[in-house]
């Protein structure tokens, strides 16, 4: 097919080209070499100008091309300013690259303009499309994990499943992921998720971190911005067609293992004797007398089931295709593409999947030489299975004894599963009954659009207007057949929910740029109106006569030809409205003095006070310029800070008012009906203000090769709305009364260098530090948060939410150990205190262990993440290697925690051999009693918050170009073939499959998967 299509195109093109081919033919050969050092550079474009031809340099920087003699060649190399250069019918040419230090070869989306690289006062950090497209995810953001300091990518292994992330910590005291997560910009368009863009259409994603440079996007841009620029053609370039695609499996990592029969009976022995409760090892007695006894252990039944193995498949499939065709002439330039991506679930017997259509176009066309106008539409059409999330826990507590299928289980159906309430326990257990009896689909369909005109009104003054649209619509059918587990039967029900948003943004920009003598000065002012709707409804019904699982037909609600028992159904919506007026200043003096400044006034009707005016400024010096400067190793050194205000307009809306109720009551033995009024109402009177300050430098040393990023932030949030406790009416509303700091220090370096002419290499890391501290609670000295059993708790000078509860020194392991504890006799007495039970710290000595000795045992968030790589390139073949970790965070092992509500379940293998079984045998673990005892599971301790910290391989990419090759005579196009491992190792000590738990909280986390694929990349 490719031979096929690369023959067309040839006819095409020579057609095409006939007319013009009176000019002679030469082939020019030459060198391509650096200005530094002379070194010959591998891989450096040739192209020839106005049309799709062109080759690459070979790794001694030599050339051959053949072109008409009055052909003009376009030389480009990264770091290094392109040339273009006349034939005039040569047939030696020799070009020498100058280093591209004025502009620092990049030029950066600041958000409404751009910015040169070396112009930038703030923290930002641009990664590019060779970089995001080598994680195989159907999640933009998820490739960005480990390669930008400051911010925090916590994965999401579920099918379609967005990552959560953090830039700079917790910017709001919200509990919802929603109200912290960043502002996302695709093409001039904000959404909340990039669940819709295919990794291949993205071009560049630039991460704003600090407020001098997110603040120009007003209220919604509080917890950061990530700006994403698609792919665009090129004007006079022809026709090129572009496929990109792999194929690969996930493949379950670190499994955890969960105890077996033989360990799980051991487990109840030593519990029956130590407790003498000898309940469990009669349930693994009916067990034997149900499915009979093991011939390798008679005391154990013929069963040992590993139900992780039974729920999950061992390698679950991974696709995605995409085809982009990009061009342009002198007036216009275009680029389409389509792209289909499918990833199938880790859970094998019910529907948990992800398929996704894309449909992009993008174009942009020169109508004068003064109007440009253009515009691009991103469709997309998804479905997703969503995987009840109780098969992971029900998994976790299935006892080992318990088949999957019981033929003695005559009453379930339609399927006769194991019940472990059969053997006397208090659960089901079995988590079959919730696979096959659960469908729950979510369509999502997205249609983004993007059009704007700019117009040049003098040499140095332009004007731009865009609209921007986004609309979506979510439908969701949820489906609970009718089933029988054995012991009790369960009455069919339906739920359908649709949902649609329908954004708008109508942006109005003047920019003007101008310079004189050594001044340059580029001054923005716009005007943005936004627009936010949402509407939906939602039906419930149940006990539906006519609900076949075998058709799909069938699963409706509605009245006719059915009887349904039950039913409720409602309507939601919401409008948002916002105006915003916005202006920038950017100068600088003999390109050494840089000063920054943005204003932004912006108006809503979310809260009582309507409009807010945010102010931020900035300022550079790049010392490497001055004079007195004389560093030989060092290219280029800038000193940057800025300084920053923003609204938040993330949270929940107030009501702001009094409420009332009807209620009824007896007066004089009479029923009077009346109204009372609800004070206990939510007031936000201001915004939310984040306020942040930020120095940092850039430098570039060693010919350029060494490039250097660092920052420091303080970044806090003023007037944030939490919850207070109101005592006059013994209830709590929300309030601007708190006050978040996130402060930290990131750093960023990378290497580029050469072994030989043939052996290149890359090397980089950055980390981040990460301080989240609570500053003021509106003058109370804590909340609360969680159950009181697993209590979470908020308090001045602590992080957001910290684990909170006993300190646990050790486990007892003899009676002489609890008398010298320091605990009183009467307190050991009471609680019947021996050697097996935890040793908490009795925190003020008062010898006896309560609420008074609970201390703060750790936060979710890390205070330490990072990322480094390495690349090699030999010839064609090139190497590239990602890492990425955390460390300092906890997790709360819930799992482990709910012996609490059931006591009779499985435990996972690392607990079950680690009892404490004597003195001397464990210190981490209690006894097998003790675990089972309320003085050591009724409160929170240390024993259930684990480290999180972890190590791991993120991603491996091998690719193969096969450059100037023939295949039966003829040139095969660019092709490259990749191999991809993500995620192919993770060390960590968390006794759970993974540690990415994004509230910290694990007690059914999706796994992440593995992923490995073999991709291909080819250029027609």
């Amino acid at each position: 097919m490719v031979h096929f299509m690369r023959r067309i195109l040839l006819i095409i093109m020579i057609a095409l080209m006939g007319p013009l081919s009176g000019f002679g033919q030469v082939i020019v050969k030459g060198k391509v070499t650096s200005a530094d050092d002379g070194q010959s550079l591998p891989g450096a474009s040739i192209q020839v100008v106005g049309t799709s031809k062109g080759t690459t340099t070979n790794i001694d920087g030599e050339y051959s091309i053949e072109v008409s003699e009055d052909a003009e060649l376009s030389v480009s190399f990264i770091g290094y300013l392109t040339q273009t250069i006349p034939v005039n019918g040569r047939t030696s040419i020799d070009v020498t690259m100058q280093t591209d230090i004025e502009s620092l070869s990049e030029v950066v989306v600041i958000g409404y303009g751009t910015a040169s690289e070396r112009d930038l006062t703030s923290a930002i950090t641009t990664v590019d499309s060779e970089e995001i497209v080598k994680t195989p995810t159907p999640q933009a953001m998820q490739a960005l994990q480990g390669k930008v300091a400051g911010v925090q990518i916590v994965s999401n292994g579920s099918p379609g499943g967005s990552p959560t992330v953090r830039v700079r910590g917790l910017g709001s005291l919200s509990t919802s992921d929603a109200d912290t997560r960043p502002l996302y910009v695709v093409d001039g368009m904000f959404v909340d998720n990039l669940d819709f863009l295919n990794t291949n259409d993205i071009e560049t994603m630039s991460v704003l971190k600090d407020a001098a440079a997110s603040a120009i996007y007003g209220v919604r841009a509080a917890n950061g911005v990530v700006i994403i620029e698609t792919k665009s053609g090129s004007y006079n370039q022809p026709a090129q067609i572009t496929y990109n695609g792999y194929y690969g499996v996930q493949v379950p990592q670190n499994v955890m293992k969960m105890s077996n029969s033989e360990q799980f009976y051991n487990y109840v022995s030593d519990y029956a004797e130590q407790s003498g409760n000898n309940a469990d090892l009669q349930f693994i007695d009916n067990a034997i007398q149900t499915f009979g006894r093991s011939r390798l252990n008679p005391n154990l039944p013929d069963v040992n089931t590993d139900w992780y193995d039974q729920v999950m498949r061992r390698a679950a499939p991974i696709q995605d295709h995409n085809v982009t065709i990009s061009g342009g002439g002198e007036s216009a330039r275009y680029s389409v593409g389509a792209s289909f991506f499918e990833q199938e679930g880790l859970i094998e017997h019910m529907r948990n999947s992800y398929e996704r259509v894309n449909f992009r176009t993008k174009v942009d066309v020169r109508a004068t030489d003064k109007l440009t106008i253009g515009g691009n539409v991103n469709v997309s059409n998804a479905t997703q299975y969503n995987a009840d999330g109780a098969v992971w826990f029900q998994s976790y507590l299935a006892v080992p004894h318990l088949p999957v299928l019981d033929p003695t289980n005559v009453d379930a159906t339609p399927t006769m599963y194991a019940n472990a309430q059969n053997l006397g326990y208090r659960g089901v257990q079995n988590p079959f009954f919730v696979m096959e009896n659960n469908d729950n689909r979510s369509k999502i369909g997205k249609i983004l659009g993007n059009f704007y005109a700019d117009y040049q009104l003098l040499d140095d003054l332009s004007f731009k207007t865009s609209y921007n649209y986004n609309y979506q619509t979510v439908v969701q059918r949820n489906v609970d057949f009718a089933y029988n587990n054995g012991q009790q039967a369960y009455n069919n029900g339906l739920t359908r929910e649709s949902a649609t948003n329908f954004n708008q943004i109508w942006d109005n920009v003047l920019t003007y740029d101008t310079s004189f003598d050594r001044h340059f000065l580029t001054l923005t002012a716009g005007y943005s109106f936004r627009s936010e709707v949402r509407e939906g409804s939602r039906v419930r019904g149940e006990d539906i006569s006519v609900l076949d699982r075998d058709a799909e037909s069938t699963w409706f609600i509605y009245d006719e030809g059915r009887d349904i028992n039950s039913d409720e159904s409602y309507d939601f919506g919401a409008r948002f409205f916002g105006s915003s007026y916005f202006g920038r200043l950017a100068y600088n003096y003999d390109e050494k003095y840089l000063v920054y400044g943005t204003f932004r006034r912006d108006g809503t009707n979310k809260f009582q006070q309507k409009w807010g005016n945010f102010f931020t400024i900035g300022g550079g010096w790049v010392i490497s310029d001055e004079s007195f400067f004389n560093v030989n190793a060092i290219n280029f050194l800038k000193i940057r800070g800025g300084w920053g205000e923003m609204g938040n307009d993330g949270i929940s809306p107030a009501v702001g008012q009094v409420t009332y109720n009807s209620v009824s009551t007896a007066i004089d033995d009479n029923l009077t009906s009346g109204i009372v009024g609800d004070n206990i109402f939510d007031y936000i009177g201001v915004w939310e203000t984040v306020v942040e300050s930020n120095v940092g430098l850039t430098a570039r040393a060693f010919d350029n090769r060494l490039s250097l990023e660092a920052d420091y932030y303080i970044r806090d949030t003023r007037d944030a709305v939490i919850a207070v406790f109101q005592p006059a009416v013994r209830g709590s509303r929300r309030l601007n009364a708190g006050d978040i700091r996130n402060s930290g220090f990131e750093f960023t370096a990378n290497w580029n260098g050469e072994i030989s002419n043939d052996i290149s290499y890359s090397i980089g890391g950055n980390f981040t530090t990460l301080k989240n501290e609570v500053m003021d609670l509106g003058g109370q000295p804590f909340i609360d948060a969680g159950s009181a059993e697993l209590r979470q708790r908020t308090a001045v000078g602590t992080s957001f939410q910290e684990f909170y509860g006993y300190e646990v020194e050790g486990v007892f392991q003899t009676e002489q150990e609890i008398i010298n504890s320091g605990l009183t006799e009467e307190f050991i007495t009471q609680n019947d205190i021996v050697p097996g039970d935890f040793n908490f710290r009795d925190q003020n000595g008062d010898g006896i262990i309560d609420a008074d000795d609970n201390v703060f045992l750790g936060s979710y968030l890390p205070n330490i993440y990072y990322g480094f790589n390495f690349g090699l390139k030999y010839k064609q073949l090139s190497l590239t290697a990602n890492f990425q970790g955390q460390a300092g965070n906890k997790i709360l092992n819930r799992k482990r925690a709910e012996v609490r509500t059931s006591p009779d379940t499985n435990l996972d293998a690392d607990l079950t051999t680690g009892f404490w079984t004597g003195p001397g045998t464990s210190n981490k673990y209690p006894s097998a009693a003790g675990y089972r005892k309320a003085y050591n599971y009724n409160q929170m301790s240390e024993f259930y918050v684990e480290d999180g910290s972890y190590f791991r391989i993120q991603n491996v990419r091998l690719s193969y170009n096969l450059a100037e090759k023939k295949l039966l005579g003829v040139d095969i196009p660019n092709t490259s073939i990749i191999l991809t491992a993500e995620r192919p190792l993770t060390v960590f000590d968390y006794n759970g499959f993974n540690p990415e738990v994004p509230n910290g909280i694990d007690r059914q986390t999706y796994p992440i998967p593995a992923v490995y694929t073999v991709g291909l990349n080819v250029k027609f």
